[in-house]
């Protein structure tokens, strides 16, 4: 059984600038306490980050572990009504007697946590990250190079509630993380009904509807609140990104 090593947390500036004082309330927020970044983006969502969330040493060997001995797939998905292979593999652990787990007309397997040890780990550190948290399902993701990616999208599924709180921890080759508001339903109605399109924005108003993050190996970021109602979340394709990536999202089913 791999056991982890903590490691000091120390703080990060390269991803987002300090808050600006002028700056509209209604615009998110950024902070940054012992290592974790906090970003308010408003209207009761909010995502943290944390880059060195497990050490580094650790981290390589929870990331063997998971490319050798998780029961990976590339299942056959349903998207906008036609039939593709999902571009990653991927692999579904939850605990006895919850709904099955069903996206894109697929019902993965739900494998069991004792079959996979080094899981109940990580799952502990992430409840001992984030006082409060209690998951008990997890999707594990495996992007074995640049053409792997996944689509943006929302984890809105209702098995997950009206506010699910997401923890994401990667492994491995670093990706590219975006997040994107979704439009409102005045833009939406007047796109619809063939209004004029909205006026152009200024840089920093569409700066505060987008986030990028670069999801480095051991780190940890969690979306809370109402962030799957408002955003929208992508990693996109990289040519440059040839090494594998392993990505566990653990969520609460109620």
């Amino acid at each position: 059984m791999l056991k982890l090593k903590t490691t000091e947390r120390e703080p990060t500036n390269h991803l987002d600038p300090d808050p600006d004082p002028n700056q509209d309330p209604e615009e998110s927020t950024v902070e940054k306490t012992n290592g974790m970044t906090v970003i308010d983006l408003g209207n009761g969502s909010q995502v943290l980050y944390t880059p060195k969330f497990l050490s580094y040493q650790n981290s390589w060997d929870y990331f063997h572990y998971l490319d050798k001995n998780i029961p990976w797939t590339r299942p056959t998905v349903c998207v906008f009504g036609r039939s593709c292979i999902q571009p990653r593999d991927t692999c579904y652990v939850a605990s006895e007697g919850f709904p099955d787990l069903v996206y894109s007309g697929y019902q993965p397997h739900a494998y069991s946590w004792d079959e996979f040890p080094p899981l109940k780990e990580i799952l502990d550190l992430v409840h001992k990250a984030l006082p409060g948290s209690k998951f008990n399902s997890l999707l594990l993701n495996r992007y074995k190079g640049g053409n792997d990616h996944v689509g943006w999208h929302a984890d809105d599924e209702k098995l997950y509630g009206p506010t699910p709180e997401i923890a994401s921890v990667s492994f491995g080759c670093e990706r590219d993380f975006f997040l994107k508001k979704k439009p409102s339903k005045t833009t939406v109605h007047a796109k619809e009904n063939g209004g004029d399109p909205p006026s152009k924005r200024t840089k920093k108003n569409n700066d505060s509807d987008q986030r990028s993050f670069v999801l480095k190996h051991g780190s940890l970021l969690v979306m809370r609140g109402y962030t799957q109602r408002d955003w929208v979340h992508s990693v996109p394709k990289r040519v440059k990104a040839a090494a594998v990536r392993i990505n566990l999202t653990f969520r609460l089913i109620c």
